[in-house]
């Protein structure tokens, strides 16, 4: 399983991989967003308030669900560190 972690502008960014997806959570003061992907990282991205949250939104680029996670923290998506594992995520 790989697991990574990151943080920059008071956000913590963290990505892992489960039995049936890959996971990059953002946490800003209590605060949280996710997106999920098909373990195989093809399928579109889901943009959800936890990682077990519903489903709010679902992008097939990696930009607009990190615009719409941004959204959800408040902050602009330039301020959302990625780790390098998860930098492929979207179509």
């Amino acid at each position: 399983m790989t697991d990574s972690e990151v943080t920059a502008n008071d956000i913590t960014a963290r990505y892992y991989e489960t039995d049936s997806e890959r996971m990059l959570t953002f946490e800003r003061g209590g605060q949280t967003a996710a997106v999920a992907q098909n373990r195989e990282g093809y399928a579109m991205l889901k943009v959800r308030p936890a990682p077990d949250g519903d489903e709010l939104e679902r992008y097939y680029g990696f930009d607009m669900a990190l615009d719409h996670a941004a959204e959800l923290l408040g902050v602009s998506p330039h301020d959302l560190p990625v780790p390098e594992d998860a930098e492929d995520m979207g179509m």
